[in-house]
């Protein structure tokens, strides 16, 4: 049976795509895919050098602001020091930057200054205001993932610290169990705090990656004792090995993902072949390159339960009959073509590009066919897609075409810059895709624009 982070985690996304029925048919205005939004923390935009011209301030109502006494600290930590920047009154003050020759350059410096104002409060949450002003591991490890990239060493910093003195994981007695995140924090019952103490692994597998580019970019080697620390136990805890001995990553927890003995549930978008080959490079006493070969395993397999050759946001694998099947019914996590299964195309892209991987380019040739053909005919996406090919909406995502965009780039150069002009630069407008409120839509959209050829090989290497 699947434990409170199974049925926490799909509420994670669905809850806001339950709103969405009924209310938003074939627009983009407002369309807010998931249920992360924030208010602008500051009352204006910080005026930053070069293209940014175009910020504008938008106003929200005030967030609450974290409690300040932070959770217990684990026994085993890493010192963070603090960050060279100068602190202000408003501490987030590094200018973004991206090499000049960067693809839509100005479009994502400015985004990421408006997104750190509009959804990262000052001490370094990122607030989803649309739900009960709660906060996730995922976006913590958003944020650091996108500040590493973006050169912003002060909001690395910030939201880093919150995570750590706030996401811990601690057992009944209050002492911690490991060095990953809750997945889950905010007000219960009139108290801040992890309302689900379980973790979610892509999360962790982001935070983890984000620490070892920021390790080589700024030369902290903190950042890289923490980041071996909580591979550590995301091997042990987050993956398991079967009969035979292949080793899967896991969704979470053991006893979330693994209802029977011979049943384990998959989330493809977690798979991070990319960030695998980055883990062997810093962690080499475990085999994470077994872990790329699984996720290209559990990705063509599963892929062909739907009919449309399409990856599911969850998945079943029967581990005596080596069969992936869609997860039962009355499962609260279903088997379908939605909004966690679009990170596929960028995690598969990102390792087909930075690591010249030749079964990430020949996956995303299969899998992305059907999509290609509905592109071309009649010309957009719907939002989800079931086992049966079938659209179960009619209105688009831009979180998908995103997504798809890294993807396109590789197989299909003129469809993807079709794509680009017809289905997300339309839907920017001063620093916000969509609407300013839809938090899972920012940082999709941005992560899916970003070039590779923006990322300092340097950071990649031994």
């Amino acid at each position: 049976m699947l434990g409170l982070i199974a049925v926490l985690k799909f509420r994670h996304f669905s809850e806001e795509r339950q709103k969405l029925k009924g209310k938003r048919l074939n627009t983009f205005f407002p369309i807010p895919h998931s249920p992360f939004s924030i208010p602008l923390l500051w009352a204006t935009v910080i005026a930053i050098s070069g293209n940014l011209g175009g910020c504008v301030s938008i106003s929200l109502k005030e967030g609450p602001k974290t409690p300040s006494s932070p959770l217990p600290t684990p026994t085993e930590t890493v010192p963070l020091s603090t960050p060279t920047e100068t602190v202000t009154e408003s501490p987030i003050v590094s200018v973004p930057k991206l090499p000049p020759s960067t693809a839509n350059r100005d479009i994502l410096e400015q985004s990421w200054v408006i997104y750190r104002q509009q959804f990262i409060q000052e001490d370094g949450r990122v607030i989803d205001y649309q739900a009960s002003d709660r906060s996730t591991s995922e976006g913590q490890a958003y944020a650091m993932l996108r500040a590493v990239l973006i050169d912003d060493p002060t909001t690395f910093a910030l939201t880093l610290k919150w995570a750590e003195n706030n996401l811990h994981r601690l057992d009944p007695q209050g002492k911690p169990i490991d060095q990953l995140w809750v997945w889950l924090w905010g007000k219960e019952k009139e108290k801040w705090g992890a309302i689900d103490r379980n973790f979610a692994s892509d999360a962790d597998i982001d935070a983890i990656t984000a620490l070892i580019l920021a390790y080589r970019r700024w030369h902290r080697p903190e950042y890289l004792n923490l980041a071996q620390l909580k591979l550590r136990d995301l091997w042990e805890y987050s993956t398991i090995e079967v009969a035979g001995g292949k080793r899967y990553l896991l969704p979470g927890p053991k006893e979330a993902f693994v209802p029977t003995p011979s049943t384990i549930y998959f989330n493809p978008s977690y798979l991070a072949p990319y960030a695998f080959r980055l883990f062997a490079q810093v962690d080499p006493q475990r085999n994470w390159l077994s872990l790329v070969e699984s996720s290209y395993q559990i990705l063509e397999q599963s892929s062909k339960v739907s009919k449309a050759g399409l990856p599911s946001d969850w998945i079943a694998l029967d581990t005596q009959t080596g069969k992936f099947q869609p997860l039962p019914p009355d499962s609260k996590l279903k088997s379908l073509y939605s909004f966690d299964a679009y990170r596929v195309w960028w995690r598969v892209a990102w390792d087909a590009e930075l690591f010249q991987s030749p079964e990430g380019l020949s996956y995303l040739k299969v899998a992305t066919q059907h999509l290609q053909k509905l592109l071309r005919q009649p010309g957009n996406i719907p939002a989800q897609i079931d086992l049966q090919g079938k659209s179960i909406v009619n209105y688009e995502a831009t979180s998908q075409y995103a997504m798809l965009y890294p993807a396109l780039r590789l197989i299909d150069p003129k469809m993807a810059e079709e794509l680009l002009q017809k289905k997300l630069l339309p839907r920017y407008n001063e620093g916000i895709w969509d609407d300013q409120s839809s938090y899972y839509t920012q940082n999709l959209a941005w992560l899916g624009l970003l070039p590779t050829q923006a990322i300092d090989p340097k950071l990649l290497q031994k």
